[in-house]
């Protein structure tokens, strides 16, 4: 038989029995829509955290020396031990930064991350849940923030301790709706500010709005809350090039302020954007191993369903094969026709499942905060994966109904 032929006879033994066919392909559908959805959801949430999140919580060709690592908190209780113990970082460890980086494009020293969160009232309304930031003027432009009215923060402002505020754009608009905020008097912390200027939108990212914001005069800052754990000083420099040499100067200036001998372990931590992506890609590196063996299973299962399946229409279409057979196909046409089937009906469950999986996928990502990337090579695995799944588990029954005795086939009921 010709492989056009093989393929359409295949074709229509599936049609024939449709029910049959789609509950055969079930676990493999399942498991490869599982597999485009799961990393596609994960791809997606690479991209997000590398080119969204890391960049909008630390900078472009910026980095930060800060009192612990960013991880985000996720530390065992041994090392959270060790780390607590650092101290907390001062104005002398930002000017011994300063003044070993004269090269940076701008150095600023903020609250860190997280930031408390609170309302900022105006007459009769009222915004909740605002990220209150305090910086230094230079932190405006390491984190490249634009401006939709108004102006930055000044040095003025923190050297005097002005009760000024710049504020987000999302702060803004719930606020003053159509009303100018630039010279409006605001509460904040039970205190009036005086807003002066507000930041044009960098978003939201996973559901995280980065124009909930409110950045103060450092100095005010701590006025308000005190001084915090988690200050941090934010470099940029002005390539990227030069982001390793800086983090080295910083690091020796560091160490040389808090008098740290050799071989005695650092006290801060310098790191860039790049700490946060390594982190996440650490966390999705464990979703990533569970991913194979849930895959394994469904896969095995689908298999072993489709050699059950093949086995069962063998048994069906005994007389058909002696039939066939004895108007001359040969034992090798018989099992191409079997193995055949057995591939296309893999194939096709990878087809669904791919198709499924995006859907799904796709859905997650209108419904919900998580974005969604589709990879093309979890779409190839999983089309390789049901063809592989149709040659290994549809071989022995092919073998089984072209062995079969041509005589003893067509007596068969």
């Amino acid at each position: 038989m010709r492989f056009l032929d093989i393929l359409l006879t295949a074709a229509a033994e599936i049609r024939a029995n449709k029910l049959r066919s789609f509950f055969t392909l079930l676990g493999i559908i399942v498991s490869v829509a599982f597999l485009v959805a799961v990393v596609a959801v994960i791809q997606g949430m690479n991209f997000y955290v590398k080119e969204k999140v890391a960049d909008s919580l630390i900078g472009t060709n910026a980095f930060q020396v800060r009192r612990v690592p960013i991880q985000l908190g996720f530390f065992d209780d041994e090392m959270w031990k060790t780390l607590s113990k650092r101290p907390v970082l001062t104005r002398a460890d930002f000017e011994a930064v300063r003044a070993a980086l004269p090269d940076a494009s701008a150095i600023a020293l903020t609250s860190g991350f997280p930031t408390p969160l609170s309302n900022i009232e105006w007459r009769n309304r009222e915004v909740g849940d605002v990220q209150i930031r305090g910086v230094t003027p230079p932190y405006q432009e390491v984190q490249d923030y634009k401006f939709d009215r108004g102006r930055p923060l000044i040095d003025v402002d923190e050297q005097q301790r002005r009760a000024v505020v710049v504020i987000g754009s999302e702060v803004a608009e719930k606020l003053f709706e159509a009303a100018d905020p630039i010279g409006q008097e605001v509460q904040l912390a039970h205190e009036r500010f005086e807003v002066v200027g507000v930041l044009a939108s960098k978003g939201r990212v996973l559901g995280q709005s980065f124009d909930a914001i409110a950045l103060v005069p450092f100095s005010r800052y701590e006025m308000l809350y005190g001084r915090r754990a988690t200050t941090s000083i934010s470099v940029k420099m002005t390539d990227a090039i030069d982001v390793a040499s800086g983090m080295d100067r910083a690091r020796e200036a560091m160490r040389l302020v808090r008098r740290l001998r050799p071989g005695q372990e650092d006290t801060f931590s310098v790191e860039t954007a790049d700490a946060l992506v390594a982190f996440w890609t650490n966390l999705t590196a464990v979703l990533f191993s569970v991913i194979p063996a849930v895959v394994a299973i469904g896969v095995v299962v689908g298999g072993i369903v489709i050699m059950n399946i093949m086995l069962m229409a063998v048994s069906e279409r005994t007389r058909e094969i002696g039939i066939r057979k004895a108007v001359g196909a040969r034992a090798r046409d018989i099992e191409r026709q079997f193995l055949a089937e057995a591939i296309v009906l893999s194939v096709l469950g990878g087809l669904i499942g791919v198709l499924s999986g995006w859907a799904f996928a796709e859905l997650v990502a209108a419904v919900s905060p998580l974005p969604a990337r589709i990879s093309w090579w979890s779409v190839i695995l999983a089309l390789v994966l049901g063809a592989g799944v149709g040659v290994i588990f549809g071989v022995y029954p092919s073998r089984r109904a072209a062995r079969l005795d041509p005589i003893a086939a067509l007596r068969a009921e």
